[in-house]
């Protein structure tokens, strides 16, 4: 996710202390217990003489051991995760390894704490905060404090509502990206407002700031401009793209409104919400596959890139949240997913040579033009995605067991774990730092050696959470501890590129520049930034994916795409989709029986013939009996019955 442009700097140091926390162990690959051959009589000189010996004969055979599992699995397997399985026969301590990222939260946090409390943007090498207007935004705190609830961090957190509380004010006249604040700061708020037991202080913040995003959607088509003054309220046109918003940020808000909507009654919210979809859909996108941008005044597509990354990406996304978030009443919305995804499928899918790795390209020119076989770390959320959309949330032996099950649903499944298996393998595969670029380029020339290639301007890392997701998702949904081991390779890969020590010992982490070399003197190569999401989303991720409690149990919530966990809900006459789509039946996807929403066809998720509602209007016109009391019961049965003459 970008960070939006930051202007009018304002620096600063804080040197405010802290409470440190002590310091965790590390994850035990290997231990030592005192030898059960310890003599009991050291002055025995013949007893100690056969102990020596036979000791000698069981490190002999240790020696062996572990030559042994290196030719077997270190050499000859390409899947790494076999040898760390060998040599972890017994089940290892993952609390271990969750404590491990509940402390290196704490040292980064403690850090910016220290050095630039409040500010929007951190430098950890320099030890300096920035603000992106005039005044905070609260990009940090606001976006982190909901990890900091699921970590039991309580002194952080006290910290943190004290300052929502006192010092944050979204009333000032600055320009605000109204995608990038929505995620990150109306989700952080409402998933704070939510974790707290209902502390108002959030929520009365997050209706604040609401209220000033509002004029980001007074657009002729419902769709929202790119950015707004939080001080007048204007919505504000994208400077560059002729104007034009990007899919992704338009059709990732729906979440936050939504709740917002259920939280306070505001009705408003929730049609926002809807009236965008509805925009976006009318346009028929052709196999369910959009192009990134969408012009606010027509509601009409421009352009014809086609990619699942930037300014696309969390369209998709949302589309089967929304079902999932309303307890999977809204059945339209997994209809409109799962015609992407198998848009996806059929369109963007490839492998690679010569290790057969599952990727997703693009498509420059849109369907029917050359494919790009260009794969952005973005993409990466998309496992964990089919997982979810798969399972709804259920574990994958549950979701077998029920009536909606089927081979789509299984492909889907498969279709995760192969393309989560690629991203890993991003990381892997990637030396000195064991660390994923922004940008690979898969190979499909039979010709060549590697699998993908980086070109230099993507050699970056800003710690993106979206592997780590999938990963999380998948562990979640199978309980196989392959997944555990590949996320604890990345975040040891982390620890050890990405982390920060001052000349007072105090640890933060950055960002790198280059993830294919370090320097001459074997250090990295850093970008000296820290990124919310780094708090909000990789740590909060991996946090959970070590997890042996069930903590956000996915059954009950949904994870907005800042990481921000959101309560289910059920909808009422007020809160539901207020529009129906109108398919072409002659181009639509065949949809398998039950795959609509998973469970038996429902009547509303189909075509609508509006010739019928004309008829039902005009006879509840010539019987003004019906226009009574209890009109909308008579009205259903006269619509059921005109239904069952056509």
């Amino acid at each position: 996710m970008s960070l939006f442009g930051i202007n009018n700097i304002t620096r600063g140091n804080n040197n405010q202390s802290y409470k440190d926390k002590p310091v965790s162990k590390s994850l035990p690959l290997y231990y030592k217990d005192k030898s059960p051959f310890h003599p009991k009589q050291p002055h025995n000189k013949g007893r100690r003489k056969v102990i020596m010996l036979l000791k000698g004969f069981i490190y002999s055979l240790g020696l062996y051991f572990v030559y042994y599992l290196a030719r077997n699995y270190l050499f000859q397997s390409s899947d790494s995760s076999s040898l760390f399985s060998a040599l972890n026969s017994g089940t290892p301590s993952w609390k271990t390894a969750q404590q491990e990222v509940r402390q290196t939260m704490l040292d980064s946090w403690h850090s910016y704490e220290k050095y630039a409390w409040g500010y929007d943007v951190y430098h950890p090498i320099r030890q300096q905060g920035e603000n992106m207007g005039q005044q905070p935004l609260g990009w940090m705190i606001v976006d982190s404090i909901d990890t900091l609830m699921i970590m039991d961090c309580k002194d952080e957190v006290d910290r943190a509502r004290k300052w929502i509380k006192d010092d944050l004010d979204y009333k000032f006249d600055y320009e605000v990206n109204n995608f990038e604040t929505t995620i990150r700061m109306l989700g952080g708020l409402l998933s704070a407002f939510h974790l707290s037991g209902n502390d108002d202080v959030y929520l009365d913040k997050a209706v604040g700031l609401a209220n000033s995003l509002h004029g980001a959607y007074d657009s002729p088509s419902g769709i929202p401009y790119s950015s707004v003054n939080l001080k007048s309220g204007a919505g504000i046109k994208n400077h560059m793209d002729s104007g034009a918003s990007s899919t992704a940020e338009a059709a990732t808000v729906q979440l936050e409104l939504k709740y917002l909507a259920k939280l306070t009654g505001e009705v408003d919210w929730w049609e926002k919400a809807e009236k965008v979809m509805q925009a976006l859909e009318a346009n028929k996108p052709q196999d369910g596959l959009v192009p990134i941008y969408v012009n606010p005044d027509t509601g009409k597509y421009q352009g014809n890139l086609i990619r699942l990354g930037s300014r696309g990406d969390s369209y998709y996304e949302y589309l089967l949240k929304q079902y999932l978030q309303t307890s999977e009443e809204e059945p339209i919305y997994y209809e409109m997913y799962r015609e992407s995804v198998e848009g996806v499928k059929k369109n963007l899918v490839r492998k690679s040579f010569p290790n057969e790795l599952t990727f997703i390209g693009e498509l420059e020119r849109g369907i029917g033009g050359p494919f790009s076989p260009k794969m952005d770390h973005l993409v990466c959320f998309y496992g964990g995605l089919l997982a979810v959309g798969s399972t709804n949330g259920l574990s994958l032996d549950e979701a077998k067991q029920q009536k909606w099950w089927n081979e789509e649903r299984a492909s889907d499944f498969r279709f995760g774990e192969e393309l989560t298996y690629t991203c890993y393998k991003m990381y892997h595969d990637v030396m000195p730092t064991g660390l994923s670029p922004e940008i690979v380029v898969f190979n499909e020339d039979t010709t060549k050696e590697h699998d993908f290639r980086i070109k230099p301007m993507d050699r970056h890392n800003l710690q993106r959470p979206e592997t780590v997701e999938s990963l999380f998702y998948l562990y979640r949904l199978t309980g196989d501890v392959k997944y555990r081991q590949w996320g604890y390779e990345i975040f040891q890969n982390f620890i050890k590129y990405t982390k920060v020590v001052n000349e007072h010992g105090e640890i933060s982490f950055s960002s790198l520049s280059d993830v294919t070399s370090l320097k001459q003197d074997g250090s990295p190569k850093f970008k000296d930034n820290t990124e919310s999401f780094w708090f909000a989303e990789t740590l909060k991720y991996l946090y959970l994916l070590f997890d042996d409690e069930n903590k956000i149990p996915l059954t009950e919530y949904v994870f907005n795409t800042e990481a921000h966990p959101f309560p289910k809900f059920n909808t009422n006459e007020h809160l539901k989709t207020g529009w129906r789509r109108q398919v072409d039946e002659s181009v639509k996807p065949q949809m398998r029986e039950n795959q609509v929403n998973g469970k038996p066809k429902i009547p509303q998720a189909q075509p609508v013939d509006d010739s019928i509602e004309k008829e039902v209007e005009s006879a509840l016109k010539e019987n003004p009996d019906l226009a009574k009391e209890g009109k909308d019961e008579n009205k259903k049965k006269l619509n059921k019955f005109v239904k069952e003459m056509h």
